[in-house]
């Protein structure tokens, strides 16, 4: 559902997105944009003598995917349409690997909501992202910006 202001969101609400595959070329891509061309994330030779057994996806791939896939949500419905900023993100965590071929999705809740004075408010979002089995792959908090509902004239 399309929200408008920061007064339409409330605190417990959840969102969970589509999900999303990661693909070898989601590595190479971002390898290449980056520069990081680690080899746990490029060489499978490598790859194979490493804890995981296999390359993975750099953890801030599976950040910036995982952030992103609540625009597949809609666009005014995680940020409503009086966004005014992306406030920032916090404790993040990368609790299990994302491997090729993983399907994430990006489950959302709004945990807290603070007024900052009659025309914006704070929201405040607790991220898990999970893989296709149900495992958290990466927690973090986000905050958003949002113009508050104008006095009825």
């Amino acid at each position: 559902m399309e929200k408008e202001y920061y007064e339409d969101y409330q605190v417990g609400e959840k969102f969970i997105t589509p999900g999303r595959t990661i693909t070898e070329a989601d590595l190479v891509l971002f390898s290449a944009f980056t520069g990081d061309w680690h080899p746990l994330h490029t060489d499978r030779e490598y790859a194979t003598h490493t804890v995981f057994r296999e390359r993975i996806a750099h953890g801030m791939l599976t950040l910036v995917v995982g952030s992103a896939l609540a625009f597949r949500l809609g666009q005014y419905v995680l940020t409503p349409r009086s966004f005014l900023a992306f406030y920032g993100i916090d404790r993040v965590r990368f609790t299990a690997p994302v491997k090729i071929g993983d399907t994430v999705h990006l489950e959302i809740e709004v945990v807290e909501m603070v007024s900052k004075g009659n025309d914006r408010g704070l929201i405040s979002y607790k991220n898990t992202l999970k893989n296709q089995r149900g495992e958290t792959t990466l927690v973090f908090d986000s905050k958003i910006l949002a113009g508050r509902r104008p006095p009825e004239s």
